[in-house]
């Protein structure tokens, strides 16, 4: 073959594989899942990725034409893991959307990454009210400590609970449980006798429940972190809080659904405020538990699953709209929708990129033989007040 020919034919081949392999990317939609795998928090990311992938079973793998792609990273909950993790699909898998986060300073530290990338993340679990502040890529499908805590802290005042002791975990989102509670509590009246801040790593709650007990409230106001509620409940009853009339209301991770089972009695009458149970009751949402049941080998979803499904909700939708565009254009196609959740109805704020959703007070009750959150009150429409009263 002529020399001249065969630069022609190795320029054919390059040109078509470039567009080939510039092809495959564009018909590819990437989703990077940053999630806790293992280590204390893998109960979390093993919800938010049986939810995620329900999603995608059920809805299918392709979205405006194109092929869905779930890369699922485990972050251990070290966020400087999450950190590079963020950076290795932002730059080598060139994902369109980063998603996942299990505790906040995971989407914390990862939020520059999506500023300086502008590539929307959606944080489906962590719930600090700050968070969506960090980036303005960040939209959240998870909740706010603050739309809960204060709904909380109205039902107790008026339900005659007037001196609480506070116990919580000492990170973001307990400093954030204990700020909004105590202030909505104290403007209607309630006394806040003290304020117990116990360490987010290997937690020891007895020294500080001892406490609790010495104080004599007339209940104890708690948030920890999911997966964590069963060691707190368990020495609350060994050190009989249960027998000297300490009440518990608490934000409603304590009683995450996942571990509710494993409580045993002791949680029975406790008390929470939450956006999710799994004991809430409409046809989208059994038909939620069933599914997430057989995908999961018989789990209970709970409050971080539904994160994920309507995260993943939100992430199609946006897809579909934008044609599976990325960076801005899906950023926008997530902003301000509307639908109905496996949790109730749900929006995004298009100001704040936060969601909007019902909060329910519940109490914990046994039904077949099983302990569930049982739903007693549905405040609708709640938006963060951290963030209204800005």
């Amino acid at each position: 073959m002529h020399k001249r020919n065969v630069i022609r034919a190795l320029t054919a081949v390059t040109l078509a594989m470039g567009l080939s392999a510039s092809w495959a990317q564009d018909n590819t939609f990437k989703i990077g899942l940053l999630l806790p795998l293992t280590g204390p928090f893998a109960s979390t990311g093993k919800q938010l990725e049986t939810a995620a992938r329900l999603y995608m079973a059920q809805n299918g793998d392709t979205v405006a034409g194109k092929k869905v792609q779930l890369i699922v990273k485990d972050d251990t909950g070290v966020p400087d893991v999450s950190k590079r993790l963020a950076q290795e699909l932002v730059v080598n898998d060139k994902v369109q959307v980063l998603a996942g986060f299990g505790l906040t300073p995971l989407a914390m530290t990862v939020a520059p990454i999506a500023t300086q990338s502008k590539t929307p993340m959606v944080v489906m679990a962590a719930a600090t009210s700050a968070i969506t502040e960090a980036s303005p890529y960040i939209v959240r499908t998870s909740f706010t400590v603050p739309q809960v805590v204060t709904i909380l802290a109205d039902w107790a005042i008026k339900n005659n609970i007037h001196k609480v002791v506070t116990l919580v975990t000492d990170y973001a989102p307990g400093v954030d449980s204990e700020t909004y509670f105590k202030q909505r509590f104290v403007a209607q009246g309630g006394q806040v006798i003290e304020t117990l801040r116990v360490p987010l790593r290997s937690p020891d709650f007895a020294p500080f429940l001892q406490k609790v007990r010495d104080a004599k409230p007339d209940a104890l106001f708690t948030f920890v972190p999911a997966g964590v509620g069963v060691s707190l409940m368990k020495q609350f009853s060994e050190r009989g809080l249960d027998k000297v009339g300490i009440r518990v209301i608490a934000e409603g991770s304590v009683t995450d659904d996942d571990i509710l089972g494993t409580m045993g009695d002791v949680a029975l009458g406790v008390v929470t405020a939450h956006h999710y149970s799994a004991a809430h009751n409409s046809a989208v949402n059994k038909r939620f538990v069933e599914a997430f049941g057989k995908a999961s080998g018989g789990l209970r979803p709970n409050f971080m699953a539904v994160g994920a499904y309507d995260g993943m909700h939100v992430i199609y939708e946006a897809a579909k709209a934008t044609q599976g565009a990325g960076k801005d254009a899906l950023l926008q196609g997530m902003k301000g929708q509307s639908f109905e959740s496996p949790r109730g109805p749900v929006s995004i704020d298009a100001q704040t990129r936060d969601v909007v959703h019902n909060i329910y007070v519940r109490k914990v009750e046994k039904n077949g033989g099983q302990l569930w959150n049982t739903e007693v009150q549905t405040f609708t429409s709640v938006k963060d007040p951290a963030k209204a009263a800005k």
